[in-house]
């Protein structure tokens, strides 16, 4: 089994050495994983910036004390895939964001489709919002990942418009399609855009403005699927096409 991952803050200037994990980390570490002196480690700040490292000690139920080797950068991987989700119902978005993240997505965008039943107002948007970013820091340590998807402030269909217009490849997937994402033609870097619509579906306006982007109207296949399984199925699909999930 790979050595677990643990986020922190940074890492200090200078030679690597002996790193004290606390906190909220180093309780994890020590009560619940009860790690041990000998067992390995991965530390990352969750932006592609990690080190290996061996435990030396434990102290009290909260502090790991680890030997670190030296701190690598990890790059960001080509083309970057951003995800763009309508808010599903009730805990189905920390689902999505926890597959999406499981598979590889770079970025994910909430999006407030004019069809969603949710809807994030005030201290609730918020709360949700912050739910769906924490589900991606705790889904990329699970997945053994040190650059964690960024999830940006909820997106308004001219906001997703515009991100779509700037992508190397952007799509929309919905039943109508006539192209199969699967033979869609891709771009070997850059950045790709794919937009995954609400349980009520892609609404002919949104459809339109969308394509006005620049975006393909694409199918996924013969089923329909969720609107939280259906970006991990297109990342998927995506991610091996383009070699990396080689």
């Amino acid at each position: 089994m790979t050595a677990p991952v643990f986020l922190v803050d940074g890492f200090d200037a200078g030679p690597v050495g002996r790193y004290v994990l606390d906190g909220p980390e180093g309780r994890h570490a020590v009560s619940v994983k009860r790690l041990r002196a000998g067992e390995d480690v991965v530390l990352t700040d969750g932006t592609g910036r990690w080190a290996e490292g061996r435990v030396e000690a434990t102290e009290g139920k909260d502090r790991l004390i680890v030997r670190l080797d030296e701190v690598v950068t990890e790059e960001p991987e080509t083309p970057r895939l951003t995800v763009v989700q309508a808010l599903p119902k009730g805990d189905r978005g920390e689902v999505a964001v926890e597959t999406m993240t499981e598979v590889g997505v770079d970025a994910i965008v909430p999006w407030a489709a004019s069809r969603c039943i949710t809807r994030w107002k005030g201290e609730r948007g918020l709360k949700s919002l912050g739910k769906w970013r924490a589900t991606a820091r705790e889904a990329g340590k699970q997945s053994r990942r040190v650059r964690f998807p960024e999830v940006a402030d909820p997106a308004t269909s001219q906001q997703v418009a515009a991100l779509l217009a700037g992508a190397d490849f952007a799509a929309v997937l919905h039943e109508t399609g006539t192209e199969p994402l699967a033979t869609a033609p891709l771009p070997g870097a850059g950045h790709i855009v794919l937009v995954v619509g609400p349980e009520g579906g892609v609404s002919p306006e949104e459809l339109e403005l969308f394509a006005g982007a620049g975006a393909r109207v694409c199918r996924l296949g013969r089923s329909v699927l969720r609107t939280s399984t259906a970006g991990t199925a297109a990342a998927a699909l995506l991610l091996g096409r383009t070699g990396r999930w080689g």
